[in-house]
């Protein structure tokens, strides 16, 4: 029996140790957005944050989240921070075709704009590298993720209203 927290509610779970987080967040706890890829922690699709880091659940051992906090996207959109910018972004510049990795880059990128809301176009790109997008709409991902480093820069100075994302 496994204790994790997750989005903030601490919860039992009856899985091997070994079991790979993606499974058991996906199975056993009912959230399907944190996405199965490839497996091989390559594409990123399953990212989740833990302790606020990116990481990939895919080979991650539950084990390894006992006495972490880990967020998945279903209680990192209800936050206020730099996800709701990433998502604005997203939808804006109209990256997703099939959507199967969004969660993914949006975590990923959430996850480095809030450990550093200055990265330069350089530091972006690199903290993006290991996410993969099969549809090939890197040149929109690109441009939504400066533009959400540039609103949420923007709210962290108060120049920027807070805009409220629909259902």
């Amino acid at each position: 029996m496994l204790e994790l927290s997750v989005n903030g509610v601490l919860r039992q779970v009856d899985a091997p140790n070994d079991e790979p987080l993606v499974w058991v967040l996906r199975d056993d706890l009912g959230l399907p957005g944190t996405r199965y890829g490839c497996g091989a922690g390559h594409c990123g699709s399953c990212t989740v944050l833990m302790d606020g880091v990116a990481v990939r659940s895919c080979q991650l051992p539950a084990s390894a989240a006992v006495g972490r906090e880990v967020t998945t996207i279903e209680a990192a959109a209800t936050e206020d921070g730099a996800l709701q910018h990433v998502r604005e972004a997203f939808l804006e510049h109209q990256v997703a075709q099939c959507g199967w990795c969004m969660t993914g880059w949006q975590l990923t990128l959430t996850s480095l704009l809030e450990a550093n809301p200055n990265l330069t176009d350089e530091a972006l790109d690199a903290g993006l590298q290991g996410n993969l997008c099969r549809c090939g709409t890197y040149v929109r991902i690109r441009r939504a993720a400066r533009d959400a480093a540039e609103r949420y820069r923007a709210t962290l100075a108060g120049d920027a209203p807070t805009v409220e994302m629909g259902p």
